[in-house]
């Protein structure tokens, strides 16, 4: 605590320059009170308070106790009642000088406690301001002065302690002054608030927790001042900064006979959790020692606390705890303390041979309901640490979660009402979606699978059921059991993605991809009648189950003609979503095969199952009717009510081209990747597939017509027009297409014959090498032809030269004397005979047919070091 001990040099501000002056006495003579300390109190006038000499004070209580302690304490009481109705800012330095100077001599005699108690209970009361800048002129003196009440907890007087505590919760309940002072008004009620959080009181106060661990009374009352400061978010931080949550925390186990001790620290605690950084509070909370008093607190309240109030106490105290087991660093398993937690969480479910839970029994009421609820989320919380599985294995928390997995015909144990029990069961389901992968073995040993498939079956029975839906997981479930369908399936999906080949087998053994079928099936037409978000989950989970089971078993694949369907239509209502079609957009398949391709795949494979007419190259061949189908084709013309569909609109729900054409304008029918020249065949067929179905609506109203009457001309005429719109629509796609398919073979052709011209040149190239090779071995191998080179080289040198002649212009030759080759000449030329295991003979394999021979200047010399070239090089010749 040696921040608390500050030095008497810096007990407090420095003392106001200008002294006050006494009250005029005859003569016009001025004089201190203070001057007549010995007088008589009772004939000293009132008028004479008023003149109180603080600086005459300050020099008196300087000089030692023995020569004038009755005066320092007549003049110290004098004091006070000179300041009874509030201290003036302008005087607060000076005052607090005095209560420092009191204070330290308040260690050698006691008689100073009652003035110290007495000043300080002045601090408590509004202070006085004689202009309205005084507030913000005095706030650094202030300040300080004000953080010198928590300086002062280094006195050893529990009542000089104890006042301080009072007088700082003072500052959140003021009353007004009984009296004010002539010419001064009150400061504001929340400025010594302020004045606290800057001087950083809040800070002090927390460390003097440590002076006063043995004093219960004391302690009891710093934590009550704690409490009132930490209202604030700035004294939270200074409290945090001072380790508060620690030392609060590890204390928390003391002996405290009222209560007040855990009640008044959880409330900081929860204001430090709120105030201030979540992550640092924890971190303060997660020595071994705090999550030890943590856990002694909660048993301690939970097996005897009885009134509603030590109830709450509990819940709180468990949030935090569950607040600290998020951390990864707290020693929860080492303290014990999860393991109780764990069963406490199950032991209404399982019954477990613990002395814990022996005679322990939860009751009907709402705090009892709510730590059921919290001890289900600290499951879920412990589940995230891979070090607890073994102890959530051994004590039984799968068969308590799967305990929820039923039916909800009545409530359940304990008889809760059936809304508490439809939240319990749905928040279990919720947990057993993080601990069901940690626990596959326990998984399987109890069937769990099979409890769920059940439980899914009755989600989508019609058996009557009214969902409360009035809680956190059953949002978007009242009346209906959706939510219940929700958290099922986000359990198989946990449990799923785990890849586990006996989890996987187990669950299609058991029907399980059927199943789900007809809950995707069911989950679509709900959505056909409202759009909602767990609709789209309950769907998007479905399919990940079905992909995952499917993925690497070709006999478990979905062949359904109306799961396409399906998916199709969740897609699209996907593509509600903005950002859907880049997703889809950047899909790749097997073989990098791309969205739109399928698509387009998809649309021509639903043709060959509809007849639709198209020649080999996918082109349109009816130019009336281009997307009919060969059963539209055989219906006859049938007059029908105007509200009744026509074949051309009802086989829009029956195939799913519509939905096709629909993904296909979300993505765009521009800049596709991925699609051959019949792909873009058939997507212009599909791009104009709304032309085209309206001049299939319009081709049954016009035979419909002629079946029940003669238009007049006018309408004939009309309709003949649009029938010649229709099938021009047709015509032009059909052009389009062969243009198509015509710039495509035009660049099939252009590719080819650059194939084509690519390979003739690689041909001449080699010509050209071979041929140059053969007229070098012949000039190297044949004398004359070497000649007849030369010849040919010199009159070309000849023919190269201007023919004009300049006069002192020198003329040199460009030739070599001595030198007999066909190339131009450098100044080095190496010549490398032919390697002798091609030519044979007597000298093939002697070491005297591996010499080299250079030639430079004409002159053949014997060279020590054997140098192979590798190739024609410039200004030299190898010769083989």
């Amino acid at each position: 605590m040696s921040s608390l001990a500050e030095p008497s040099a810096s007990r407090a501000p420095s003392r106001s320059p200008a002294r006050s002056p006494g009250p005029p006495r005859c003569g016009g003579e001025r004089r201190s009170y203070a001057a007549d300390a010995d007088a008589d109190p009772g004939t000293a006038q009132e008028s004479q308070f008023k003149s109180v000499d603080l600086n005459h004070v300050i020099k008196l209580l300087e000089e030692p106790n023995s020569s004038n302690l009755e005066r320092q304490l007549k003049i110290l009481k004098k004091v006070v009642k000179r300041f009874e109705n509030g201290l003036p800012l302008k005087d607060l330095a000076q005052i607090f000088e005095i209560l420092n100077l009191c204070a330290e001599k308040l260690t050698e005699q006691q008689a100073f406690i009652e003035p110290v108690c007495e000043l300080i209970k002045l601090c408590g009361l509004p202070f006085q301001k004689n202009k309205l800048s005084d507030e913000v002129s005095y706030s650094l003196t202030v300040s300080k002065s004000i953080a010198q009440l928590g300086y002062l907890m280094r006195v050893p007087s529990s009542q000089v302690r104890i006042q301080i505590c009072k007088c700082i919760v003072s500052f959140y309940n003021v009353e007004p002054p009984k009296k004010l002072l002539s010419g001064y008004q009150p400061t504001s009620p929340n400025y010594k608030i302020q004045m606290a959080e800057l001087g950083g009181l809040a800070e002090t106060l927390v460390l003097s927790l440590a002076l006063v661990e043995n004093q219960l009374p004391e302690k009891l009352w710093v934590l009550k001042a704690l409490q009132y400061l930490s209202s604030s978010g700035v004294n939270c931080r200074l409290m945090l900064k001072a380790q508060a949550a620690s030392r609060l925390c590890v204390r928390l186990n003391d002996s405290d006979p009222s209560g007040q001790l855990i009640f008044r620290s959880s409330e900081i605690l929860w204001n430090l959790l709120e105030s201030t950084s979540k992550e640092e509070v924890v971190n303060q909370l997660s020595s071994l020692e705090c999550v030890h008093a943590l856990k002694e607190v909660f048993v301690y309240l939970l097996m005897h606390g009885f009134r509603n109030y030590d109830r709450q106490l509990r819940n709180d105290l468990l949030v935090i705890a569950t607040l600290v087991a998020e951390n990864p660093a707290a020693p929860m398993i080492e303290s014990g303390f999860t393991k109780q937690l764990i069963v406490l969480a199950t032991f209404t479910e399982v019954k477990i041979p613990n002395p814990l839970v022996k005679g322990l029994k939860l009751t009907y009421s709402y705090e009892d309901f709510e730590l059921k609820k919290l001890l289900f989320n600290v499951i879920g919380v412990l589940s995230k640490d891979p070090c607890a599985a073994q102890l959530l294995s051994e004590n039984d928390v799968m068969p308590a979660l799967l305990y929820y997995v039923k039916p909800n015909q009545k409530p359940g144990f304990h008889d809760w009402s059936a809304a508490q029990y439809e939240e319990l069961q749905l928040h279990a389901i919720a947990i057993l979606a993080s601990v069901a992968p940690l626990l596959l073995d326990k998984y399987l040993s109890c069937q769990a699978n099979t409890l769920l498939l059940l439980f899914l079956e009755w989600c989508i029975g019609q058996d009557p059921f009214f969902s409360q839906g009035n809680s956190f997981h059953g949002t978007g479930g009242r009346g209906s059991k959706l939510a219940q369908m929700r958290y099922s399936l986000r359990v198989l999906r946990s449990v799923v993605s785990v890849c586990d080949d006996a989890v996987n087998l187990n669950l299609c053994d058991q029907g399980a991809i059927s199943q789900l079928l007809d809950i995707l099936q069911y989950a679509a037409n709900k959505s056909k009648e409202k759009e909602d978000a767990i609709l789209l989950e309950i769907q998007a989970d479905i399919l990940f189950i079905l992909s995952t089971l499917c993925e690497n078993d070709l006999h478990r694949k979905l062949k359904q003609k109306n799961l396409c369907n399906i998916i199709l239509g969740i897609l699209l209502e996907f593509c509600d979503n903005p950002k859907t079609t880049s997703h889809i957009s950047t899909w790749r398949g097997e073989k990098d095969q791309t969205a739109a391709n399928l698509l387009i795949q998809l649309w021509r494979q639903e043709e060959l199952e509809l007849g639709v007419r198209r020649d080999q190259y996918g082109r349109i061949v009816d130019m009336k009717r281009p997307i009919v189908s060969s059963f539209q084709k055989q219906q006859e013309v049938i007059s029908m009510p105007a509200n009744c569909p026509s074949f051309a609109i009802v086989e829009i729900a029956e195939n799913i081209r519509a939905k096709l054409y629909s993904l296909l304008c979300k993505l765009g029918f521009e800049n596709l990747p991925g699609l051959s020249a019949k792909d873009f065949v058939t997507l212009a067929i599909i791009r104009r597939y709304l032309d085209f179905k309206t001049g299939e609506v319009w081709s049954e109203l016009c035979a419909e017509l002629k079946e029940e009457f003669r238009p007049v001309t006018s309408d004939e005429e009309a309709l003949k027009v649009i029938s010649e719109v229709s099938e021009d629509v047709g015509g032009m796609v059909a052009a389009l297409q062969t243009e198509m398919l015509e710039s495509q073979q035009h660049q099939e052709l252009r590719e080819e014959e650059k194939a084509y011209t690519k390979i003739h040149s690689i041909h001449k190239q080699r010509e050209m090498v071979n041929k140059s090779w053969e007229n070098f071995l012949t000039r190297t191998s044949n004398y004359e032809a070497l000649k007849k080179a030369k010849r040919l080289q010199e009159k070309s040198i000849e023919a190269s030269r201007s023919k004009s002649k300049s006069q002192n212009v020198a003329v040199h030759s460009t030739d070599i004397k001595g030198l007999g080759t066909t190339i131009g000449s450098g100044r080095l030329v190496t010549v490398e005979s032919t390697p002798p295991h091609l030519v044979g003979g007597p000298l093939a394999d002697t070491d005297v047919a591996l010499r080299k021979l250079s030639v430079h200047g004409g002159a053949l010399k014997k060279i020590k070091r054997v140098k192979i070239l590798d190739s024609f090089k410039k200004n030299s010749i190898s010769v083989k």
